[in-house]
């Protein structure tokens, strides 16, 4: 009798070391990129309210006011970013029951129809007209939803045919579709029309092989931006004039009292709730000028540990991206780093008066229902990537 016959207890062990394990696939959740979002969220309430009181009680008499608002706000978008996190993203592809027509497709038709309609019975507030006024809700600002638009189309374009992407053919094609939306916003909001061309141009350059045409045609939207600009409505141009003459130019006003706020405030800030400059003497401080009183009421140091957060926000998102299941997933991702960081890169540069003054403003902090809303959506969109990716023990 053998040695394995003798003792079949042992003769089992053996068996079951020699045997391979058996490998468990699971889904992740990214904790981390839910956790930071909720921090910046929860940030920028409390820089809003800060650089809003003065102003919110000059106007309302209570200091709490955009605070109220943004915090409802923000209690909608995460509820609708943990709704969405747990929604296979593929559906925005996939094709509706109902008319057997891709999602894609409905909310493409969505946006074009709301930009159209924002032209005509949209509220214009300086000189634009860019929100659509609903009744004991307030404004909304459709050019926010054509930037999920933008993302998801462009990214079912690129997944549907990524070959075709390394030809300059598939890039006009693409811009094809994309062509209607970014010139009807760019007819009220061109920053905000930089920002979706940004979104395109990066989905489209991630998704190809080849690099010379991006150039080509990145100098050409640059060229066509510039003539816009220049050969359009005065007050582009006057703009120019401030960002140039920032220290004498009308135009600059707002600008230079930023300025001044960013170095009054030196390396370690006033300290938080002490501001000078917010207090009438640099106008949108609670919206797009905000990034200014921070820096004023944190310093430098509170300034770059902003930037870092949304650096490590943008890598966290990037993380997803080159993890995802598949390529639509990737692009998804991609979409959603591409318009914060931009986003966030103009806003600076506007304030620190890098590139000339336009609106718009940084994600999550700066004052925006619609904007807030619809940012944690798209992070929503992120999680779901991220709940999908399949991981192996």
């Amino acid at each position: 009798m053998s040695f394995q016959d003798e003792n079949p207890q042992q003769n089992e062990e053996v068996k079951t070391a020699e045997a391979p394990k058996r490998r468990r696939s699971y889904r992740t959740y990214d904790y981390g990129l839910l956790i930071l979002t909720l921090f910046l969220v929860g940030l920028g309430l409390v820089f809003l309210y800060s650089t809003s009181s003065y102003t919110a009680t000059q106007k309302f008499g209570n200091a709490a006011f955009y605070l109220k608002r943004q915090g409802n706000y923000a209690l909608i978008g995460i509820i609708a970013m943990l709704i969405i996190s747990h929604i296979d993203y593929k559906i925005y592809i996939a094709k509706l029951t109902v008319f057997r027509i891709r999602a894609v497709y409905v909310l493409y038709a969505l946006c074009i129809f709301l930009q159209v309609i924002v032209l005509f019975v949209g509220e214009e507030i300086y000189g634009a007209k860019r929100w659509i006024e609903i009744p004991k809700i307030g404004s909304f600002q459709p050019s926010e939803v054509t930037k999920i638009c933008i993302i998801v189309f462009t990214a079912f374009i690129a997944y549907t045919a990524p070959k075709k992407m390394n030809r300059i053919g598939g890039f006009i094609r693409a811009g094809v579709y994309m062509a209607p939306l970014i010139l009807l916003v760019a007819k009220e909001d061109l920053s905000t029309s930089v920002v979706l061309l940004g979104i395109f141009f990066i989905i489209c350059f991630v998704t190809s092989r080849k690099t010379w045409y991006f150039i080509a045609m990145a100098l050409l939207a640059c060229g066509a931006v510039a003539a816009y600009i220049f050969l359009g409505e005065g007050f582009r141009g006057e703009r120019i004039e401030g960002w140039l003459n920032v220290d004498t130019a009308s135009a600059g006003y707002q600008i230079r009292r930023g300025l001044y706020a960013i170095s009054s405030g030196g390396l370690t800030g006033k300290g938080l709730g002490e501001s000078s400059m917010k207090l009438g003497y640099v106008p949108e401080s609670h919206n797009d000028m905000i990034f200014s009183i921070i820096c004023e009421e944190l310093g430098i140091v509170g300034a770059i540990c902003i930037i870092l957060l949304f650096v490590l926000l943008i890598w966290r998102i990037y993380t997803v991206a080159i993890n995802a299941s598949d390529l639509f997933g990737s692009l998804l991702c991609i979409g959603v780093m591409a318009h914060i960081g931009i986003q966030a890169v103009m806003n600076i540069a506007v304030v620190t008066n890098t590139i000339p003054a336009t609106g718009i403003a940084l994600p999550f902090i700066s004052y925006g229902g619609t904007s807030l809303v619809l940012l944690l959506c798209e992070i929503g969109m992120v999680l779901s990537v991220s709940y999908h990716i399949k991981n192996v023990d």
